[in-house]
């Protein structure tokens, strides 16, 4: 924990200070997650999208979410997403020690977040896991599970709430 601390001690003020917060849209049509090809978290990603709203799009780039050159993937996926157009970007990865985590913690990925436009949902490790890149999203999710689930509403409840009122 001491080294995140070092590492946040670096970031330059406008990302620990200039928090510039967007909203996520109500009914995102595209989204784009930057995560690894294979895995638990872009399979759990893509089911609880299914599930709760078959016609938003899922868009991946695929990246190194752990080791050495994994900073420049994962910022690279935003910086493309955000000039694609997609309406939310999810980054994250499942669970891990702080070693396997620690692309989360770098500048390139905290610059990437700082700079986009699109809002960004980070969803990194389980609940306790914390990283530069959750405190710069717009939205920090304890999982990237929980993250599809603040991006993509449930319609079925969207249905069932709109019916009972009219």
């Amino acid at each position: 924990m001491s080294a995140m601390k070092d590492s946040s001690r670096s970031l330059p003020k406008k990302v620990i200070l200039i928090l510039k917060k967007e909203t996520l849209p109500a009914y995102p049509e595209k989204i784009g997650i930057v995560t690894a090809l294979t895995g638990a978290a872009i399979e759990d990603i893509r089911s609880i999208a299914r599930r709760r709203n078959q016609t938003v799009q899922l868009y991946l780039y695929p990246a190194k979410v752990q080791g050495e050159g994994a900073s420049a993937e994962i910022a690279r996926g935003i910086r493309y997403f955000d000039k694609a157009g997609v309406d939310i970007i999810i980054i994250g990865r499942g669970g891990g020690s702080i070693e396997d985590l620690w692309a989360f913690n770098e500048m390139p990925v905290a610059d990437a977040i700082y700079e986009a436009d699109t809002p960004i949902i980070s969803g990194t490790g389980h609940e306790v896991d914390m990283t530069i890149a959750d405190y710069c999203a717009d939205v920090r999710a304890a999982t990237p599970s929980a993250a599809c689930e603040l991006a993509i509403p449930d319609m079925q409840s969207v249905f069932y709430k709109a019916f009972k009122l009219s």
